[in-house]
């Protein structure tokens, strides 16, 4: 990984995506069988869940998708004790997740930490989902989305949306708190949506990117990367080359 280590003049980082970044689906949607077997939510929503998988992986995140998405998620969850969803999420991580990791971004992720930049995932699935996920990764951080949480249970309001500018918003803010500098930072994703964030520092990556990242990308000259098929679970301790 050249210029920027966090040994150099320079302390970059690299801040990913994670849905059809990191891994090959939606990291909030393969949650929805586990919680409608401990009573979460109803069968038709995990019909509904299962189509939205469908769709994502299809046609990626549209902004009209993640504004509809964003609604759904909260109503539904309106109610859950926010014990229980820690819970089933903790106990359900490795199946769930770990299967469908790129082993190119795993690869990334490896090289980063050792070339001494910080990883920070950059999610618009919920900070109970990519908490976990990020400690699974050997990530420095997260900026995800939260939910509102009053007497143990979620209220069915979103405290903060991490999406669109204000992923880039989030990144800025921790860049200046941490002494990165972004112009020798990295920026991985795979969606239009996350156009300000890749713009805001100095090497965008699109990662698989849906038509119209990809035609900004090339316009652009930023480096467009392919990853394959998920193959996390052939790829062993995902967290394999991190520092104790």
């Amino acid at each position: 990984m050249s210029d920027g280590a966090g040994t150099g003049i320079h302390r970059a980082a690299a801040f990913f995506d994670l849905d059809k970044t990191i891994i090959a689906r939606s990291s909030t949607l393969a949650f929805g069988p586990s919680f409608y077997r401990h009573g979460l939510i109803s069968r038709h929503d995990v019909v509904r869940g299962l189509l939205a998988q469908a769709l994502f992986r299809l046609g990626g995140a549209s902004h009209q998708r993640m504004e509809r998405f964003r609604d759904q998620v909260s109503q539904v969850c309106r109610g859950w004790p926010a014990d229980r969803v820690t819970d089933i999420i903790t106990r359900n991580l490795h199946d769930l997740i770990v299967p469908h990791l790129y082993a190119e971004a795993l690869a990334l992720l490896t090289a980063h930490r050792s070339a001494g930049q910080d990883v920070v995932i950059v999610s618009t699935s919920g900070q109970e989902m990519v908490g976990p996920i990020g400690d699974l990764l050997g990530a420095s951080t997260v900026i995800a989305t939260r939910m509102e949480v009053a007497d143990g249970r979620y209220t069915g309001q979103v405290e903060f949306y991490a999406y669109g500018q204000a992923k880039a918003d989030q990144v800025g803010r921790l860049a200046r708190e941490r002494g990165y500098s972004l112009p020798h930072s990295f920026a991985y994703s795979d969606s239009i949506t996350d156009l300000p964030m890749l713009e805001i520092v100095g090497n965008p990556r699109a990662v698989n990117p849906d038509r119209a990242l990809r035609k900004i990308a090339q316009q652009r000259g930023w480096p467009v990367l392919s990853f394959s098929a998920a193959r996390g679970a052939a790829a062993g301790d995902p967290a394999a080359g991190r520092e104790p």
